[in-house]
């Protein structure tokens, strides 16, 4: 009947409307670029995206622009407690210093490209190196509350890419590897200023969940014998992009959790109580980072 028939198109272009991939264009990134820089009047060499817990490390006196996530048309917006969603400029040894208080989530209803958005804005902006940071949760048995990682390498089961869809060459090419996604240099100089500076330092390969829930013991169980150190539920969709545009990543993990085969239960609360007090060290490592990168 025709009443079928017009619930029938209605159900495929619902269906069709569901499974399309939603892709910004270059003008998109350009745009936001643009209102940023209208701000700051400088190009960036190092950017920094600080994570759970982690998003007052830099000195008040060395913060020369702030800008609210809000204050910027079509970017995110940050909804997780511990993300303050500023972008703050600062001159650090220097260098000229973006900073975004707070990341996306997949979890948070974004898509990945929506997570990978600062990554580009970078690039448009001129930086050519981006230090990374994150809480995670200790799977490996080497590793306790209170570590300061560095990623090395990562696990991404969930096959989440920003890349997904048409490419936007001005970025970078199609078909592109992760062999140094996390870059082998920057994690060499991370080592030795870690034992210049008396810190220890552990590094470690990171697998990356969808959230906002912990994972079961059964499933840490199966990321120990993949090979997993840390577990987390953000930073791969960013280190992809990375990789598609040409920057030079290092990423920092602080374990703020045991994993669940562990510890009993989980608490957030304790996820910001324990970013805390790690909060001096991981400063002192990311300013002796920023000084000494090219």
């Amino acid at each position: 009947s025709k009443k079928k028939k017009r619930t029938l198109i209605t159900m495929c272009s619902l269906y069709k409307e569901m499974t399309m991939i939603k892709k910004y264009k270059y003008e998109f990134y350009e745009k936001i670029k643009y209102e940023i820089f209208e701000k700051i009047k400088e190009n960036i060499d190092i950017g920094i995206i600080l994570g759970t817990g982690l998003t007052n490390i830099i000195d008040d006196d060395k913060i020369i622009e702030s800008i609210d996530f809000e204050q910027i048309e079509n970017f995110p917006k940050s909804t997780v407690k511990s993300h303050t969603g500023k972008i703050l400029f600062a001159k650090i040894s220097s260098k000229n210093v973006l900073i975004f208080t707070g990341r996306f989530h997949y979890y948070e209803g974004y898509s990945h490209e929506e997570v990978a958005i600062p990554i580009y804005v970078l690039k448009l902006l001129g930086a050519k190196s981006i230090i990374m940071t994150n809480a995670s949760g200790a799977v490996s048995y080497d590793i306790n509350v209170g570590d300061i990682c560095i990623i090395k390498d990562h696990i991404n089961f969930n096959q989440i890419s920003p890349t997904r869809g048409e490419n936007l060459d001005q970025f970078g090419k199609r078909f592109f590897s992760l062999n140094n996604a996390y870059d082998k240099e920057y994690i060499k100089l991370a080592k030795k200023i870690a034992k210049d500076e008396a810190l220890e330092l552990k590094e470690a390969v990171y697998f990356n969940t969808v959230g906002p829930f912990f994972e079961t013991p059964a499933e840490i169980k199966a990321m120990r014998i993949l090979g997993a150190d840390l577990v987390g539920m953000s930073t791969v969709t960013e280190a992809i992009a990375c990789a598609h545009c040409n920057i030079k990543l290092i990423c920092l993990s602080f374990a703020s959790n045991l994993s669940s085969d562990r510890i009993d239960d989980h608490s957030v609360d304790d996820v910001y109580f324990n970013a805390k007090k790690i909060e001096c060290e991981f400063k002192k490592l990311i300013l002796k980072l920023i000084e000494e990168i090219n």
